[in-house]
């Protein structure tokens, strides 16, 4: 079977060497065109494109899908099943409809909770003990097609977004040879998405990011873990510097620990850091990034800086 693979992240990569591994007969890669990263701007390839090369893939990066500069490149390449994990761009009715086995896609949630952008960061933000990924067929609506397979993902209480990514890409690239290999059996079945049982995820802004102390402590952990290491949540030091939170854990449970956002204790111990009140609970900040600093323990930040109990963080 003739497979054209579409993707752009990290999440993408073990179902191309998923697919690579077992033989598929890969076609063509397409991916999002190179952008600047960091400091200099340096001109950067995206994972799957990396991958691929270093594979022999032929790798297409289009900029656009929707006004036709891709067509005579996909009635060339005349996939039979089109394979779309993270790619990036909602794709036009006319590409849907090109291959015989129609687009399969690896979405990280289980559909139809959690359709759109960032259903990782958000099934740990929205304090989710299970998650998962769902193979479909692609539809043009946003993660509304008909589901094919799903596969449940633990989030233990030691994960953070990272943890969970990696975990469920692997988990997605497992589900996505099994779908291929019920595709070939003819074994596929096709179950529609209640859309009443719908919940979105959409992508991680600015605002979702400031740690409201206010919340239960289970809320604000589940936040901080949530956006780590990438974006990171962040609150304020009482001279008004941004403080990035990067790991945390609960120190108190439950009950009342006094104004939420206070500085309840620190501790320089290297297990240590800044516990802070909650709405309920308080929790222990252990590795932060000060405003225009690299990362360091909280230990290290408490020696380094002023920062009293009974301060506030907000």
């Amino acid at each position: 079977m003739k497979i054209l693979f579409m993707g752009t992240p990290d999440f993408a990569v073990p179902s191309l060497r998923a697919l690579y591994g077992s033989g598929e007969e890969i076609v063509g890669v397409v991916t999002q065109p190179d952008k600047p990263r960091g400091r200099g701007y340096v001109l950067t390839p995206p994972p799957v494109k990396t991958y691929a090369a270093a594979h022999g893939l032929p790798v297409f990066q289009p900029a656009r899908l929707r006004d036709g500069s891709f067509d005579d490149t996909l009635k060339a390449l005349a996939p039979e099943l089109i394979v779309v994990v993270a790619y990036g761009k909602i794709l036009p009715p006319h590409i849907l409809e090109a291959p015989k086995y129609g687009c399969i896609n690896v979405h990280g949630s289980l559909l139809p909770a959690l359709r759109g952008a960032a259903p990782m960061q958000r099934a740990i933000l929205n304090g989710l003990d299970v998650t998962g990924v769902t193979t479909m067929y692609m539809a043009e609506g946003m993660d509304t097609g008909d589901m094919l397979l799903r596969a449940e993902v633990p989030i233990r209480e030691e994960d953070n977004f990272e943890s969970v990514h990696d975990r469920m890409a692997e988990a997605g690239a497992a589900l996505l040879l099994e779908t291929i290999a019920a595709l070939r059996a003819g074994a596929l079945v096709r179950i529609p998405q209640d859309d009443s049982l719908a919940t979105y995820a959409p992508k991680i802004e600015k605002a979702d990011c400031l740690l409201d102390f206010s919340m239960p402590v289970k809320a604000v952990f589940d936040r901080v873990r949530g956006l780590s290491p990438i974006p990171l949540s962040f609150t304020h030091t009482p001279d008004g510097k941004l403080l990035k939170v990067v790991a945390a854990r609960r120190a108190r449970l439950s009950g009342d620990c006094g104004t939420p956002g206070t500085v309840l204790s620190l501790d320089t111990a290297q297990d240590g850091g800044i516990e802070v009140a909650c709405g309920e609970g308080s929790l222990l900040l252990t590795r932060v990034v000060p405003e225009g600093k690299a990362p360091m323990s909280a230990a290290d930040y408490i020696r380094g800086r002023r920062l009293s109990a009974g301060e506030r963080l907000g």
